[in-house]
């Protein structure tokens, strides 16, 4: 049955269609014709295949909508189309940036989310697990490479034949598996020969590993041979070292008993042979402790030089040996020759230990109970050249506690009381009763400070030897020389030894002078020095000048302006202005007053101003002639109101000048400072109180007072005041008064401590 034949569609071809088909492939123009909106938009500037915009900074293809996919929501798939993709290429491509869309940066994402799984899992990048090794293919060796392998072993032949029979070329597995081929195959079905093969191949492994393990013990042992070896010829090398140095040392004993005469060359043959051992064997005096052998052999010999030694005779005595001998004696020397930290300016310690060395408790048990009771006993303060002699012989062989103790304990104490008790006053009368004007000593013999207490200073420490220190034997020094300077007898001419003074004190004994000195020569000045030519007395001016090198010469003209001009113009005037004036001989007199000033003084320009004035005066009263007489004006001069205060009654004009010489009365003379002002002075610098108790001494019915810094007015020092020095109450026995100077242990007693 035929099946009915279907409808199909009519087949018109081009001829029925009525548009022409476009040939530009459907962008909606000819290719030789622009659309209308084509043309506007040239004739507005644009340019085809470049953005919109003036710049071509516009987009470049229209815009394209991308429809999401039914059903799918926000972010399922990518939306950005791919006009607006080249878009934002193009913009980065315009600033100079690389493109990276979103996709890229969602690739990249994951990835490095992968890579983080990675690494917490320990896997690698094809998903095995980090540390996980592959089985090794097996490595084939022949016999000639195990025997090469391990040095000295053969391989039996029997070995060999089994081994070399599995393959073309005879080979052996290292591993158990896949011993015949690299088919694996099963137990029940390995044949008798190959077991046979299995067991020579374990066999042979076996052997190597034994023979291994055996060559690397040997080879231990030879070593450990070779070091037992150097180690015994060490030890040799050692015990005939210890033998010599044994046998040296039995040379070294000395006797107990040893004449005096005799010491000498015990000393001699001791340090000879001391000094061979350190030579010998410098380098094994720390190993052999040849320190305590050394100490050992010298100790009978110094203790028996000490038990007669004189030491501020003899301060060299036994130095040359001991100095011989420092390496082996443990005394460390720097590179300079110095013992190192062994000086009275570091610790009180000569090392970091906190035992004492042999030598250093030789020195302190044998050595320094002679030295401390030549120093207490024996040394006068006043005499210094033994002491610092034996102390300079002495001082790089001491350990630097002992060198401490010296110092502090006992010659410092000695020279603090030395000082306290020099009495500068006493020094003044002395000075004052001798025809040497520049002696340099006091009335009872001893000698001025500076002459026994410089030598010391090298040794000292910087608190005794700073000018600005409060404390120490320069600031008793310091306070003692403002007694002097305040008690000094100006006719007595420069206080002896204080040019001497002035090189160490410096600028602190310049504020001293200006101080305490300047006031009174001013003084002087005004109360002693009259201008009187019939008479005139130099005497209190050349007492002035006498001083003149230690003041700047400034200052110096300055007083003399203050109180010699004035009455030096009060004369002129009254000269000039009298009836019988001989210019000639007033012109003779100026001349012969600057001819009296030195002549350092004479280009200061305070001192030109003042001569000129003179002058000035009188070519004025030339000029006046007879009414130079009313007329004649007396210059003003700087510091006269003070010079005419210290004169009493100022010169009237037109009175005689020998009358009115007369008529000037005399200024008191200042007061005498007491110790009590220097106390309560160095009181004020340290602001500590001085206050009188209003109680009596039991013995010496002196007046008590309290230092205290305190300002209830409580606690503190309880002390009176004899001559020039201080006594104290021991708080713990108030039946005990004693002596303390102006330092810090009177600070320290005044705030309680």
């Amino acid at each position: 049955m035929d099946r009915p034949q279907s409808k199909r569609k009519g087949d018109f071809g081009d001829a029925g269609s009525r548009k022409t088909a476009k040939m530009d492939g459907g962008n909606g123009a000819s290719k030789g014709k622009m659309s209308l909106a084509e043309k506007m938009m040239a004739k507005m500037g644009y340019k085809s295949g470049q953005g919109l915009g003036a710049s071509g900074e516009g987009i470049l293809n229209p815009i394209e909508v991308k429809l999401r996919p039914q059903g799918a929501g926000v972010g399922a798939v990518s939306e950005k189309t791919q006009q607006a993709k080249s878009e934002e290429r193009r913009a980065a491509e315009r600033r100079g940036e690389k493109y990276e869309d979103s996709e890229d940066e969602e690739r990249k994402s994951k990835q490095r989310r992968k890579e983080a799984i990675r690494s917490a899992t320990g896997q690698d990048r094809e998903g095995t697990p980090k540390g996980f090794t592959r089985p090794s293919k097996p490595k084939y060796r022949t016999a000639a490479e195990i025997e090469a392998s391990a040095e000295g072993l053969v391989i039996p032949n029997v070995l060999k034949s089994i081994i070399d029979a599995t393959g073309k070329e005879p080979k052996l597995l290292t591993s158990a598996a896949g011993l015949m081929s690299s088919v694996p195959t099963t137990p029940s079905a390995q044949t008798d020969e190959e077991k046979l093969a299995g067991e020579a191949r374990r066999e042979v492994e076996s052997i190597v590993n034994e023979w291994n393990q055996n060559s690397a013990e040997k080879k231990a042992l030879e070593e450990e041979e070779e070091d037992l070896e150097k180690e015994l010829e060490m030890e040799e090398t050692k015990i005939m070292k210890i033998e010599a140095i044994m046998e040296a040392i039995q040379g070294l004993e000395v006797t107990d008993h040893i004449l005096p005469d005799d010491l000498p060359s015990q000393w001699e043959r001791v340090a000879s042979g001391l000094e061979t051992l350190q030579v010998e064997y410098q380098d094994d005096i720390e190993e052999f402790d040849l320190s305590t052998t050394a100490v050992a052999a010298i100790a009978p010999l110094l203790q028996q030089e000490t038990a007669t030694w004189s030491p501020l005779d003899k301060p060299n005595h036994m130095v040359s040996y001991i100095r011989r001998l420092r390496p082996i004696l443990g005394i460390k020397v720097s590179k300079d020759d110095e013992v190192v930290s062994n000086g009275y300016h570091g610790t009180n310690r000569s090392n970091n230990s906190k035992n004492a060395t042999m030598y250093e408790s030789l020195i302190h048990t044998a050595w320094l109970p002679t030295i401390r009771a030549a120093v207490t006993n024996e040394w006068d303060p006043h005499s210094p050249s033994a002491l610092i002699s034996l102390i300079e012989e002495w001082k790089d062989l001491l350990p630097n506690f002992i060198y401490y103790s010296i110092m502090e304990t006992l010659i410092i104490t000695k020279l603090s009381a030395a000082v306290q008790a020099w009495n500068p006053r006493t020094a003044s009368k002395a000075a004052s009763s001798s025809k040497d004007k520049h002696k340099s000593i006091d009335n009872s013999g001893a000698p001025l400070p500076h002459v026994w207490l410089f030598p010391w200073f090298p040794l000292l420490s910087s608190q005794h030897t700073d000018p600005k220190s409060s404390h120490g034997l320069l600031a008793d020094v310091k306070r003692k020389l403002k007694v002097v300077l305040d008690t000094w007898d100006l006719s007595l001419g420069v206080f002896p030894g204080l040019s001497a003074w002035r090189e160490v004190l410096r600028s602190e004994l310049d504020k001293a002078l200006i101080k305490h000195l300047l006031p009174r020569l001013a003084l002087h000045l005004s109360t002693d020095f009259e201008v009187f030519p019939p008479d005139q007395d130099l005497s209190p001016l050349e007492h002035v000048l006498a001083w003149q090198d230690y003041f700047k010469p400034t200052v110096m003209a300055q007083l003399l302006v203050a109180e010699f001009f004035p009455k030096f113009f009060d004369t002129l005037h009254g000269w000039l202005t009298s009836e019988d004036v001989s210019y000639e001989e007033v012109g003779q007199w100026f001349t012969w007053w600057k001819a009296q000033m030195p002549s350092s003084l004479k280009d200061v320009s305070a001192m030109e101003e003042q001569w000129d004035k003179a002058l000035q005066m009188m070519n004025l009263a030339l000029d006046l002639g007879d009414r130079a007489k009313d007329e004649l004006p007396k210059p003003s001069v700087a510091g006269a109101e003070l010079a005419e205060a210290s004169a009493g009654t100022p010169l009237r004009p037109g009175t005689p000048l020998a009358a009115a010489a007369k008529e000037t009365p005399k200024k008191e003379l200042a007061k005498e400072t007491t110790f009590r002002d220097v106390v309560e002075e160095w009181c004020a610098e340290e602001s500590l109180l001085l206050i009188p108790l209003r109680e009596a001494h039991e013995t010496t019915g002196l007046p008590l007072f309290r230092i205290t810094a305190s300002a209830t007015g409580r606690g503190g020092a309880v002390v009176f005041l004899k001559g020039d020095v201080v006594w104290a109450q021991d708080k713990k026995d108030r039946s005990r008064w004693e002596p303390i100077g102006l330092e810090e242990k009177l600070v320290q007693k005044a705030e309680g401590k």
